[in-house]
């Protein structure tokens, strides 16, 4: 019986940590896509972070000089029972210039440039087939889609002082949201 028992909630616990999956996506400065993504029902946590380059351990100063190779990216760890990675894109993509081939915004650079980490073969199908539909669509007809698409990469979390940076700064987050022109632009591509 004890062994039935053991086995029964190894059984269940083994299942509810399967649907946890978790999605880097780079989308210029990290602070920006944390709102978004974390209001999601489904998503269990975002965490702003760095990805892609060859420092181990890099420091927001390395990657912010460009010289780690590592993009600013946040980590999404979501309950793919309850959300979908395709819903996730979505609201990703509206929240990136995804045509802005040298960073995002005001933020200029390779460590700004918009992009997906994919983690699994699954996720680079539905990444391909948002990036394809995004590159055909009325909106972005004729022009060159610039987000990327990689396997993902060992990703590192951000300093503390950048992890809910609007919640903790929300004067300071507005202020540079609106000085970086992000919510002008998103409008004009993507309407309200």
């Amino acid at each position: 019986m004890k062994f039935f028992l053991f086995a029964t909630l190894c059984l269940f616990f083994g299942a509810a940590h399967a649907a946890s999956e978790k999605a880097v996506l780079a989308g210029g400065c990290f602070w920006c896509l944390e709102p978004p993504l974390e209001t999601l029902p489904g998503v269990i946590s975002v965490v702003s972070g760095y990805s892609g380059g060859r420092t181990l351990k890099p420091t927001y100063e390395e990657v912010s000089s460009g010289t780690s190779g590592h993009i600013e990216v946040v980590e999404v760890t979501f309950d793919n029972r309850k959300i979908s990675f395709e819903k996730i894109l979505e609201v990703f993509w509206k929240n990136i210039d995804p045509l802005d081939a040298d960073g995002q915004f005001c933020d200029k650079g390779e460590q700004y440039t918009s992009g997906i980490f994919y983690a699994s073969l699954t996720q680079e199908t539905v990444a391909q087939k948002t990036l394809i539909s995004h590159a055909a669509s009325a909106r972005f007809k004729g022009k060159k889609i610039a987000t990327f698409l990689r396997p993902a990469a060992t990703f590192y979390p951000a300093e503390d002082y950048h992890q809910d940076y609007y919640k903790k700064n929300p004067v300071r987050y507005k202020f540079y949201r609106y000085n970086c022109g992000r919510d002008k632009r998103l409008e004009k591509l993507w309407g309200n």
